[in-house]
This record gives C-alpha cells, sequence and structure tokens, in this order.
C-alpha cells in the first residue's frame, strides 16, 4: 500500500509541475495573440494598396513583365511551405503540411516536377526525416515575422521564377505557389494554398458602370518601370501577409492546445487523487482488520488457557 500510494503522490506531483508550465504556454500564447492580429490587420491595407496600385498598372498599360508572363507549357512548380519553428500547437504544422502534401500530388499528377521551399523548423524536419530535398529553408522567426525575413524569401522565389524563363537555366521554375494557415478565428485556422507566380492579381478594382467615366492614368517614368518597381514589393507584401496570417494561426493553435492539455492534467489529477484516497482508505482498512483479527486471536487464545 505505502509504495502504491506513494507512486501515485508522485505521478501527482508531476502532473501539477505539468499544468503550471502549460498554464503559463497557454497566457504567453493568449498575450501575444492580440499584438500578431494587430500586425495582420495593420499589414493588410498596404496589401490592398499595392495590389490595386499593380491592378492599375496591369490593367490600363499593354506591358509584358516577366512576373505576369503565363508560361505555355509549366513543367516546374516551387511550393513554399509555411510552418512553426516550435512545437506543442497542437496539428497547426501538420495541418499545412497535409495541405502541401496533396498541392503536390496534384502538381505531379500534371506532370510537374516540384521545388520546395520551407519557412519553419518544423516543416524542415519533417522533409529532412523523410530524406526528401529542400531548394531552401529560413527558420527563427514563424512566431515573430518581419519584413526582412519575407523580402528574402520573396527575392529567392523571384530570382527562380526568372530563372525558370530560360528553359536551360539549373534551379528554375514556372510557377510559385504558397501554402500557409489562415487565420479565421481564434477557433479557426485553415490551410490555405495560393498561386504567387506568374502574379495573379485578385484584388483588383470592381469593373466600372456603363456611365462611368474610367480614370486617366500617366505612368512616370514608364509603364515597364512602374511595373520593375512594384511588382517585387507585390510578391514581398503577399509572403508577409502569410507570415503574419501564419504567425496569428500559430499562436492561437498553441493557445487552444495549451489549454486542452491543462484541462487534461487537471482531470488526471483528480483521477490520481481518488486512486490514492482509495489506496489509502484500502490500506486504512486492512490495517484495522489486522489489528481486530489479533485482538480477536489474543481473546480466544486467552480464553482457551483459562
Amino acid at each position: 500500500m505505502a509504495v502504491s500510494l506513494r507512486e501515485y503522490r508522485a505521478r501527482i506531483k508531476s502532473t501539477e509541475s505539468m499544468k503550471k508550465i502549460t498554464r503559463a504556454m497557454e497566457l504567453i500564447a493568449a498575450s501575444r495573440i492580440i499584438k500578431a492580429q494587430q500586425r495582420a490587420k495593420q499589414a493588410a491595407p498596404y496589401a490592398r494598396e499595392l495590389s490595386r496600385a499593380v491592378s492599375a498598372v496591369a490593367t490600363y498599360s499593354n506591358v509584358d513583365h516577366p512576373l505576369t508572363t503565363e508560361p505555355e507549357n509549366a513543367k516546374r512548380a516551387a511550393v513554399l511551405v509555411v510552418t512553426s519553428d516550435r512545437g506543442l500547437a497542437g496539428a497547426y504544422s501538420s495541418s499545412v503540411l497535409k495541405e502541401a502534401e496533396r498541392l503536390n500530388e496534384r502538381l505531379r499528377a500534371e506532370g510537374k516536377t516540384v521545388t520546395t521551399y520551407i519557412s519553419g523548423r518544423k516543416g524542415e524536419a519533417y522533409f529532412k526525416f523523410r530524406q526528401r530535398p529542400v531548394a531552401a529553408a529560413w527558420t527563427g522567426f514563424s512566431d515573430q515575422p518581419q519584413y526582412e525575413n519575407a523580402r528574402e524569401i520573396g527575392e529567392t522565389l523571384i530570382e527562380a521564377f526568372v530563372a525558370g524563363l530560360d528553359e536551360n537555366a539549373e534551379g528554375g521554375v514556372d510557377e510559385v505557389h504558397l501554402v500557409y494557415t489562415q487565420f479565421r478565428s481564434m477557433l479557426v485556422q485553415e490551410p490555405h494554398t495560393v498561386r504567387l507566380l506568374p502574379l495573379e492579381v485578385v484584388e483588383g478594382e470592381e469593373k466600372p458602370a456603363a456611365d462611368e467615366v474610367l480614370p486617366l492614368y500617366e505612368f512616370e517614368p514608364s509603364p515597364e518601370a512602374v511595373l520593375d518597381a512594384l511588382l517585387p514589393k507585390y510578391v514581398d507584401s503577399r509572403v508577409f501577409l502569410a507570415l503574419l496570417q501564419a504567425s496569428a494561426s500559430e499562436l492561437a493553435a498553441r493557445q487552444k492546445a495549451m489549454k486542452s492539455a491543462t484541462d487534461n492534467a487537471e482531470e488526471l489529477i483528480k483521477k490520481f487523487t481518488r486512486i490514492a484516497n482509495q489506496a489509502r482508505q484500502a490500506g486504512i482498512t486492512q490495517e484495522i482488520s489486522e489489528i481486530v483479527g489479533g485482538v480477536n486471536a489474543l481473546a480466544d487464545a486467552t480464553a482457551g488457557s483459562e
């Protein structure tokens, strides 16, 4: 009884320590997620206005730019997968990796070779464990991404796409896809896939009415120069917005996972306490029975001797 009771008390103590850790991580994630949401909301207007500027240039000028050129026969595709650097976030990283695997299967079914780019240690470890090649990986900023990180990733992807315009160039791709987790709410975070290059301006202006006067645009120094300046920034802003969305999703998933872990720890403590009390009561009952039995045996022996 003593050994069993001691074991249960040790389990209760260790579970209480674990509960303190998970509770602290839950509070930390809850305090950071507000700032992450604010950063994502603040970056959205910039990306939206930049999209409108690119849409205006693409709509009101007849300029062919490498980043807007649709390849006739795309055979090479790059996929950027945005995961987390740390674990303890439930199914956050596994969900986006499953979405990336589905995208890879679809691209391979179309006869395209896939080149993988990774953001986050979880994704890097996933592909390394399976001995699958990764063209480039960026780590260390999943919970607090900066624009410099997005610009570095965007430059790498643009270089690969521009190199793909030359069929003989090594490492070039014909299209670039982005897989990340989109933040819907504190309870809902969904893996999302979008084609980044060739550029698809999805946030363009609405079509004007029949009697509406169209705006007159003048591009200085030229439409080509404006596109050269705007398109890389547009790609960087899309990557940065995806990193911010993924950061908020990671913190929300971690908070939810740590709350679930804390609740489970509380249930385990209650369970172990109940079992320990039962074991202690059983031990006490056994000791009382032994004492009563000894007294009865002694009384019987005394009565027999008389």
